[in-house]
């Protein structure tokens, strides 16, 4: 959530820069201006009437020592008016509290200043291709490998549950366990700490880190409990550190969780749906960094890096694109997309998103860190997929196949047990 202070500060700017996500933002920014000015308002008649009603409570009690009984009863009346009047403005300050909140949780996150504008994702700029893609092959994609070597049922998933949550048997479901311990593994070395988390959530948490209310449609919902099931580790991760003041001596915090991940994918029916191109229950591992306003870009140029790597000792073919404006999600000021290369699908297929929000979610959950002035500032989070296994576990199905079966990417061997499917 962008802060109240800087939007009046900052309002032309603000509205030009929403303008690079595509978002009308005018009306909602100028209406929040003109709602907080009668509340700025209406807090000040309120201490004004709070005032006098301490004044007056005063000089009652100098009347009642001095035995004027009939004008201090007099002073009651006003005393009375006071106190209607104080409940009045009360309930007028909490409407309009209201409604600026409600506007303000409309608002995205201004993107930074390297986001270019853009409609589509056709227009997120490239800023590396990497590794061996061939002109032609005969590879099979995977929902054939599958099927081959009996590693992922796709039917009994839909038998037991419904389409998008694909049974992982036998070597296929080594391979899952052993990307994910190899993922954790590789994020200890880089100092993140590790954390088993909770896969549902409150709305609290939700709202914390911006899913809600602006995605509750691609949320599970348990109705019953008003809680959710999480769509990344990255909710429960961030909203440790809900309603907390850091000290900068302690940044950055960084932290890692596997978990399994859910996501309705509502309106994306028809959109690369076949096999594991687009699931609703997926195993990922998150990286997670809360950091100083001032080192946040430079985290996420290392935190880019770091998932370039990983992809890298996989020996997938990959690419980095920084989205543009109309690809950029509601809450990142800027983000980086690792796609890896399908040569059976002949496409390119996004594995990770790396994020900076800036201080969008370190508002909304009050996440802090006392200053050298001894001052509470709003941190920066950011957060990457480390990996996203699915489309990985596609491209390495995909991407591997000799004539004995399917190649295990060397630092893999160690984990699984095997070196071939």
């Amino acid at each position: 959530m962008l802060q109240l202070s800087y939007i009046h500060e900052n309002t032309a700017e603000v509205i030009k820069r929403l303008a690079v996500k595509n978002f009308k933002a005018e009306e909602i920014v100028n209406s929040i201006i003109e709602k907080d000015i009668n509340r700025k308002k209406i807090k000040q008649d309120l201490e004004k009437n709070l005032a006098y009603a301490n004044q007056i409570a005063k000089e009652i009690g100098a009347l009642y020592k001095s035995g004027n009984i009939s004008e201090a009863n007099e002073k009651k009346e006003i005393t009375k008016q006071l106190k209607e009047t104080e409940k009045q403005l009360n309930q007028q300050l909490s409407v309009l509290e209201s409604e600026v909140d409600q506007l303000l949780v409309q608002l995205p996150n201004l993107p930074y200043h390297l986001v270019k504008p853009g409609k589509t994702a056709d227009d997120n700029e490239i800023i590396l291709q990497e590794g061996y893609i061939p002109e032609s092959t005969n590879n099979l994609p995977h929902w054939e490998i599958a099927a081959k070597y009996d590693i992922i049922d796709f039917e009994l998933g839909n038998k037991v549950t419904g389409s998008g949550f694909p049974f992982y048997k036998n070597k296929g479901a080594k391979l899952q366990r052993a990307l994910v311990s190899f993922f954790l593994d590789e994020a200890s070395k880089e100092g993140y700490n590790e954390y088993e988390v909770p896969l549902v959530v409150n709305e609290a948490s939700g709202y914390g880190t911006g899913q809600l209310p602006d995605k509750e449609g691609q949320m599970y919902h348990i109705g019953l409990d008003n809680l959710y099931m999480i769509p990344t580790a990255e909710v429960p991760l961030t909203n440790i550190f809900r309603d907390t003041i850091l000290r900068a001596e302690d940044l950055p915090v960084k932290c890692t969780g596997y978990s399994a991940c859910f996501r309705r994918e509502a309106g994306s029916y028809g959109k690369d749906v076949r096999g594991l191109n687009r699931l609703h229950q997926f195993d990922k591992v998150e990286i997670v960094q809360i950091q100083h306003p001032s080192k946040s870009y430079e985290t996420l140029e290392n935190m880019k890096d770091y998932v370039a790597g990983l992809i890298r000792k996989l020996g997938l073919p990959f690419r980095i694109l920084r989205l543009c404006g109309g690809d950029i999600s509601f809450t990142s000021a800027m983000t980086y997309d690792m796609e890896t290369y399908s040569i059976a699908q002949k496409k390119w297929l996004e594995v990770s998103s790396i994020s900076n929000f800036e201080s969008f979610q370190a508002n909304r959950l009050k996440l802090r860190f006392r200053d050298g002035n001894n001052k509470t500032q709003l941190v920066h989070t950011l957060n990457g997929s480390a990996l996203a296994l699915p489309r990985i576990v596609a491209c390495i199905l995909e991407n591997n196949q000799t004539p004995d079966g399917i190649k295990i990417p060397e630092v893999l061997v160690p984990y699984t047990g095997f070196d071939m499917i």
